[in-house]
């Protein structure tokens, strides 16, 4: 898995970034790609995944600190347009940002992405 910021062929979000596998966007800036998981575990789960590719959060805050802020900044512009985000008392109920990082934590698409999860109850310790 290189982790050098070139997309890598066989990686399901690099081909979703290039426009080769359909996702319901959400959000997209120049830095990155807000979609609807296809599995979701809230009401509300959106995925926030920077254009370029690194196998996982931490080698991407290694490499692209300024990069790795735009996937959390995007996070909470997520959550604002879903209407989760608590802000001065609004109606949001509040947000999970979580980041897996390797198979023994969840992660199945090795290319660094924040799950942005709300619209329910996120009780502590997750299962």
């Amino acid at each position: 898995m290189a982790s050098n910021g070139e997309p890598q062929p066989d990686c399901l979000f690099c081909k979703i970034v290039a426009r080769e596998v359909p996702a319901t966007l959400v959000r997209e800036t120049d830095t990155t790609v807000a979609f609807r998981d296809i599995n979701p575990q809230a009401p509300t789960h959106v995925l926030v995944i920077p254009k370029v590719h690194y196998p996982d959060a931490a080698s991407l805050a290694t490499a692209e600190p300024q990069l790795m802020a735009d996937v959390v900044q995007e996070a909470g512009e997520v959550a604002a347009m879903e209407k989760i985000a608590v802000a001065d008392g609004g109606p949001g109920t509040g947000y999970r940002v979580v980041f897996n990082t390797g198979s023994g934590a969840g992660q199945t698409v090795f290319h660094a992405h924040a799950h942005v999860l709300g619209g329910r109850g996120l009780e502590w310790p997750p299962g």
